[in-house]
């Protein structure tokens, strides 16, 4: 197989992969620095990392997951001296910049940033120009506002560009309305060649795409790269891995997974979301509202504190982390059904670049 080569700022892993980044602590240290340490790009999700914190008492949520997006970058960089880690942080955050400076002080290597336009993003990562940043689009429209806003305000161009779609991502999809999700004009097929040939002729910027949503094997990847993308993110499949820092019983979801049991949420953030139908989530759709009391408020927008009409999207995931199958929010994307067994990382990256 031939593929391309990535190049993300000043950093070029192995493999034009990255892994993706999922929350609450399902892209955590042990699988981002395996993943690293095998020659993709390992991702940390900074969102919820408190919540398994020694440094959280219950009440210090925001300073505890600054030190602990530090302490995580700082486990996955042990165990990949050499690697190259990336941090995903959100922009529906609360604390979007302290999420984003702890992780520049941690040593991250790269900022993705989706969940809304990270347009201030090159602001908060100022004093840290060797920190390469990829926003996290579903559009063309999308990738040109950030562009141009960046360009103006900062002086800086974007280092690359995760294009997700919602047709087959998992979590958060980008997406603003429900009749999006399965919006053709948003498939890879037809915003990766279109941004290539933006940035090409238009803008004449060599800027990577990164082409995320639904990929799985080779043969996805080799896909995306004859649309014009320059590396693949993955984020379903590494989930599903020894390696992975969620419980053992989040992995079991994954593998018993059909197709009928993967449905699309509208999340309280405001924005659709790709999940697993358990028994919380099935009570979620027919109307009936249950949670937990709020973690602390941790996004910008949230439909539970506003007016309790969803849940505690945070704990919902923490739920999910621990292996709650019966309150567990668990995200994925709609391959997981492609999930038949726990696999190691250097087996996913064996059987994509061979040896």
């Amino acid at each position: 197989m031939v593929y391309p080569t990535l190049k993300i700022g000043k950093h070029q892993p192995r493999f034009p992969l990255i892994q993706g980044g999922m929350g609450v602590k399902i892209s955590g240290p042990r699988r981002a620095g395996a993943v690293a340490k095998a020659g993709g790009v390992g991702t940390i999700a900074t969102v919820g990392l408190a919540v398994d914190s020694p440094h959280y008492n219950g009440r210090n949520y925001f300073d505890a997951n600054e030190l602990a997006v530090k302490d995580a970058l700082a486990e996955a960089r042990a165990e990949a001296p050499g690697g190259i880690l990336a941090v995903n942080a959100m922009v529906a955050l609360t604390d979007y910049e302290r999420h984003v400076r702890a992780a520049c002080e941690g040593g991250t290597d790269i900022v993705i940033s989706g969940a809304g336009l990270p347009l201030k993003l090159p602001e908060y990562t100022k004093e840290f120009p060797d920190v390469a940043l990829v926003p996290i689009v579903s559009s063309t429209k999308a990738a040109n506002l950030i562009l141009r806003r960046w360009e103006k305000q900062y002086g800086r161009i974007p280092d690359g560009f995760v294009v997700e779609t919602p047709l087959h991502a998992g979590g958060h999809l980008g997406a603003t309305k429900l009749e999006q999700v399965t919006d053709p004009a948003l498939s890879l097929e037809v915003v990766v060649p279109e941004l290539a040939a933006f940035l090409r002729d238009e803008a004449r910027l060599d800027i990577p795409i990164i082409a995320a949503g639904g990929i799985w094997d080779r043969s996805d990847m080799e896909r995306a790269f004859s649309l014009g993308a320059k590396g693949v993110q993955m984020g379903t499949r590494f989930a599903c891995t020894v390696e992975g820092d969620a419980s053992e019983r989040f992995k079991q979801a994954y593998v018993d997974a059909r197709e009928e049991d993967v449905v699309i949420i509208k999340s309280p953030v405001g924005i659709p979301g790709r999940a697993l139908k358990t028994p919380f989530v099935a009570k979620y759709l027919e109307g009936e509202v249950t949670s937990k009391p709020c973690i602390a408020n941790c996004l910008s927008h949230c439909s539970y504190r506003n007016d309790r009409s969803a849940f505690c999207i945070a704990q919902a995931l923490v739920d999910a982390y621990r292996g709650d199958y019966e309150n567990g929010l668990f995200f994925c994307g709609d391959n997981v059904v492609k999930c038949t067994r726990i696999e190691t990382v250097p087996e996913i990256m064996k059987e994509l670049f061979g040896d």
